[in-house]
C-alpha cells in the first residue's frame, strides 16, 4: 500500500508540473482561454486526453502493483514490468503524457502547446536513450534485453 501512495505522489507531482503548470504558463501569457463553444476538434481533443490519461494511469498502477515501485527515477520498480500497457510498448507512461499534452494543444488550438509537446517527447526520448535504458540493462540484464528485443520504444507492434 505504501508503494501505491509513493507512486501516486510522484505521479501527481509530475502531472502537476509538466502537464498542468507548464502548459498554463504557455497559455496564460498568450491570452489563450477555454473555447466559448465545444466543437468537433474539442471533442476529439478530449478523447485524446482521456486516452492519454488512461494510458498513463494504467502505467503508474502497473509500476506500483507489478513492479513494486514508482515512476520516479530515484524510486524505480524493483521488478521488470512487462505487463499492463508494457505488454505492447516500452514507454507507455511517456506516450500517455504526450497524448494529454497533444490533446490540450488541440483543445485550445495552441501552437505553443504543440511545440511544448514536441519538446516533451524529444526530452523523454533522450532520457529513455541515455538514462533509463542503460539503467534497465544493468539492473535486469538478459530479461530486459529479451523484452526490448520484442517491444518497441514508442510504437506497438500489432501481431495477428
Amino acid at each position: 500500500m505504501i508503494v501505491l501512495f509513493r507512486a501516486l505522489t510522484y505521479a501527481t507531482l509530475f502531472i502537476g508540473l509538466l502537464l498542468v503548470f507548464v502548459p498554463d504558463r504557455i497559455l496564460a501569457p498568450a491570452g489563450i482561454v477555454r473555447p466559448a463553444t465545444i466543437g468537433l476538434l474539442q471533442i476529439l481533443a478530449m478523447l485524446v486526453i482521456v486516452a492519454g490519461a488512461g494510458l498513463a494511469i494504467a502505467s503508474i498502477l502497473t509500476f506500483a502493483f507489478i513492479g513494486k515501485g514508482t515512476p520516479a527515477p530515484f524510486d524505480p520498480p524493483r521488478k521488470l514490468v512487462v505487463a499492463g500497457p508494457y505488454r505492447w510498448v516500452r514507454n507507455p507512461m511517456y506516450i500517455g503524457a504526450g497524448l494529454v499534452l497533444l490533446g490540450a494543444a488541440m483543445f485550445y488550438g495552441s501552437i505553443g502547446l504543440v511545440l511544448y509537446t514536441i519538446i516533451f517527447w524529444s526530452m523523454a526520448h533522450l532520457f529513455v536513450l541515455f538514462y533509463e535504458e542503460p539503467v534497465l540493462r544493468r539492473k535486469f540484464g538478459a530479461d530486459y534485453h529479451a523484452y526490448a528485443a520484442t517491444r518497441r520504444r514508442w510504437m506497438p507492434r500489432w501481431r495477428s
